[in-house]
């Protein structure tokens, strides 16, 4: 069974992140730049939610709001569930599916550690999946 720790190893642990005052248009900017979906949304060192393509697109663009007036904290998405290093893909995924979540937050000791999508936990089953096929086809093989 795989771990979000795998997952997480995986890929970098630099976690881009926005402050919740800053405007939406500074996110977008962020995310543009960086190639990604979602920032953290941080307080000083506090965690405070999320903020996605997703959101912008529901919260901003739909209910006609300025992107360069409307702070971070009014649209970012808060009380996700919160995954553990140890808690397993499939679990991740379950939740993932069950909430209709594409990111979500990984904490250590209430220490926030990471950020997983669904893009990462589709990855590591296809890594797993390729190494039991690799596996299997070296002790057919042997």
């Amino acid at each position: 069974m795989n771990t979000v720790a795998q997952l997480l190893a995986r890929k970098s642990l630099f976690l881009v992140t926005i402050d919740p005052k800053a405007p939406v248009i500074n996110a977008l900017e962020s995310m543009a730049e960086k190639n990604i979906g979602a920032l953290v949304v941080m307080e000083g060192n506090r965690y405070m939610g999320i903020i996605t393509e997703r959101d912008y697109s529901r919260k901003v663009v739909l209910k006609g709001k300025n992107s360069t007036t409307t702070p971070v904290e009014e649209i970012m998405t808060t009380q996700l569930p919160r995954l553990a290093p140890s808690d397993s893909t499939e679990h991740c995924m379950e939740l993932m599916s069950d909430k209709h979540i594409r990111y979500m937050p990984v904490f250590e000791n209430n220490e926030l550690v990471g950020l997983i999508s669904m893009s990462d936990v589709v990855k590591g089953m296809i890594s797993t999946q390729r190494d039991t096929i690799q596996q299997l086809q070296t002790y057919i093989s042997s």
